[in-house]
């Protein structure tokens, strides 16, 4: 009886995410920089003409790559019309640069314009979703333009400038946190750098005593970028499900949508 019971949750659960599952449209396109640098642009949607609540995602350090490409899809499959600029390959920067180049804004920028532009884009404020080294241009994005955006997602995100010198990046974080009134959501795994891990939580006490909404969800036994390692323990194949999930409850929060992943 009880395995009877077991199968039935397991079908039960399967026909739910088949219901709720989305067919995904994406294509590549190039736009311009305002210094008129060629960016490449994934985007992708449920199937359907919309308007479906936009969401603009930065890739990390490591380049736009496959791992990179589905979590966009799975953004998209969610319910969110995505939009990530490459902000690598259009100005020929190698993988993994360990300084951060300002230039390289400019065409963040420009994918968050190009968003908002997309006639099956909901109208108002978008979502973001950064990786690493993304969630650093997200805070400099939102210091700028923060009545343009209505969440950051932060997985494992640089709260600090990575030109700035040492005593800097150990013991203080970035200026733009001051001026943040955005609302977002820190996921990191226990066992990532430590160095990360601090600055992340120096950043969320700094926005929470300013009274920014702002949570902080730490995974045990997860190491760095436990959502794409190929070595994902079963823990962190947990951890990512639950980080996607959390991630969208954010962004359906703060974006005011509906129970259907429509903008009201």
């Amino acid at each position: 009886m009880k395995s009877l019971v077991i199968a039935s949750a397991i079908l039960a659960s399967a026909l739910t995410a088949s219901v709720h599952a989305r067919d995904v449209e994406s294509r590549t396109v190039s736009i311009k920089s305002p210094d008129g640098t060629e960016v490449p642009v994934e985007v992708a949607h449920p199937v359907g003409r919309g308007p479906f609540p936009p969401v603009l995602f930065i890739h990390a350090k490591r380049g736009y790559e496959g791992d990179e490409r589905a979590h966009v899809r799975e953004l998209a499959a969610q319910g969110f019309l995505v939009v990530a600029p490459d902000w690598q390959s259009g100005r020929f920067i190698e993988r993994w640069p360990s300084a951060h180049n300002p230039e390289t804004e400019m065409d963040v920028e420009a994918g968050l314009d190009y968003l908002k532009s997309l006639p099956n884009a909901c109208r108002g404020k978008v979502g973001v979703v950064g990786l690493s080294r993304g969630p650093y241009y997200a805070i400099r994005l939102a210091a700028k333009r923060g009545q343009d955006i209505a969440a950051i997602v932060s997985y494992y995100g640089h709260m600090q400038n990575p030109n700035a010198p040492e005593p800097e990046q150990l013991f203080s974080v970035a200026p733009e946190i001051a001026k943040l009134d955005t609302p977002m959501l820190f996921l990191i795994g226990e066992q990532d750098y430590e160095l990360r891990r601090m600055n992340g939580g120096r950043a969320f006490y700094a926005l929470w005593e300013r009274g920014v909404p702002v949570e902080y969800q730490v995974y045990p036994m997860a190491r760095r970028a436990f959502d794409f390692r190929p070595d994902q323990t079963p823990e962190e194949k947990i951890a990512k499900r639950h980080a996607r999930e959390r991630a969208k409850a954010w962004l359906v929060q703060w974006m005011k949508l509906t129970p259907q992943m429509t903008c009201r």
